[in-house]
């Protein structure tokens, strides 16, 4: 297995070397807006330990990440109105990842509307910003 990277972006923006639109932070998980969304709403849980993806995970960060992104995906549903949540997680190169470090996807998703192409076209900020606070708020209404 290849080795992990410490220079990938999203231990960059663990470091605090990067901004992001946080949205929740605790000892193990960090929670972002993605900057490319393919959906209003498109959060990024990121566990805070080093590792590449799923599959050289330690499995107790594996599951304070997937606690966290139950609460996500539940603010999600609620702070954006959405029928449903797709949760994607991308082990590899093969497997569609490009970033990595372990992070998981959650996408609110809407009846009849599709996913927008995850591009090298970023987000307005100021929509990012806004979609941040909304997700922080249902977040502490949990």
């Amino acid at each position: 297995m290849t080795a992990y990277d410490t220079d990938n972006i999203f231990a960059r923006i663990l470091r605090g070397e990067i901004p992001s639109h946080t949205v929740h932070e605790d000892e193990d998980t960090l929670v972002i807006m993605d900057v490319m969304p393919q959906a209003d709403g498109h959060a990024l849980v990121i566990p805070k330990s080093a590792s590449r993806n799923l599959l050289d995970a330690e499995p107790m960060a594996l599951g304070a990440a997937i606690a966290v992104v139950q609460r996500v995906a539940l603010a999600s549903k609620a702070a954006f109105d959405a029928d449903g949540i797709s949760i994607m997680q991308f082990n590899e190169a093969a497997g569609g990842q490009s970033v990595f470090h372990l992070h998981f996807h959650v996408i609110p998703r809407h009846d009849g509307t599709p996913l927008r192409a995850h591009s090298g076209q970023m987000e307005d900020q100021d929509v990012l910003t806004a979609n941040a606070e909304k997700l922080r708020a249902a977040l502490a209404a949990l």
